[in-house]
């Protein structure tokens, strides 16, 4: 997704949520400051099924869509979590808040990390992109793209992980530990969860696909 695509959605995320987009703007800058140039032909997707893991509890039970996947971009915790299950990620896309030496361990042995950059983690950004690999770590923001620091679309990290399996010419797309209404989530994190629904509405339109995911929820889903 182009930048000038993504910029109304990004306003309308800001107004949602009440962010500021110079606060993400100048994290942004700051993640700059540890980002390469990083060769997207590591993730190339072509003619590949991705499954884009997320963190939700039904991830175990789910373990083996992404086990039988070509690719498989995983939200985070879900990379530990499908480890766990003997499935190994090709992508770990993170914003540094939960698991960020899983990252540093993976870019330690040449595993690609995307590591995004935002307003409310600017501490995050400081304290762990100098210990990342920059040769295998991505550097990602959802305001304007500067230098190495890409933005192919996405708010959460599950949803930046479709956009990006999008961006590198995935085939199809599956969502192995996805639970738009897990019970157990606070109001923020429900309200980001809506958010990535829409999002993936928007980006199955897009792509001209139909994610099972959204089977049975996507007619009363309004995407941005």
């Amino acid at each position: 997704m182009e930048f000038t695509d993504w910029e109304p959605i990004y306003e309308a995320i800001l107004t949602d949520f009440g962010f500021e987009r110079a606060a993400d703007e100048r994290v942004r800058d700051r993640a700059a400051a540890y980002a390469t140039a990083f060769d997207l032909d590591r993730l190339d997707c072509a003619g590949d099924t991705v499954a884009v893991a997320g963190a939700g509890p039904s991830l175990e039970a789910d373990a083996a869509l992404a086990r039988d996947a070509d690719r498989v971009f995983a939200a985070s915790t879900a990379t530990d979590r499908l480890a766990d299950c003997g499935v190994e990620t090709d992508a770990m896309v993170t914003d540094l808040d939960k698991n960020p030496d899983t990252g540093r361990r993976r870019t330690d042995r040449g595993a690609v990390v995307v590591a995004h950059a935002h307003g409310d983690n600017g501490p995050l950004v400081d304290e762990w992109l100098p210990r990342y690999d920059a040769a295998h770590t991505l550097v990602t923001t959802q305001a304007a793209p500067v230098d190495a620091v890409a933005n192919f679309g996405g708010f959460t990290d599950g949803d930046r992980a479709a956009f990006l399996a999008d961006a590198c010419g995935a085939d199809r797309l599956v969502f192995p530990g996805w639970d738009f209404d897990d019970p157990d989530v606070d109001g923020m994190k429900a309200r980001k969860l809506d958010w990535a629904e829409r999002l993936l509405r928007l980006l199955e339109r897009r792509r001209g696909e139909r994610f099972a995911v959204l089977d049975g929820r996507r007619d009363r889903v309004d995407p941005p």
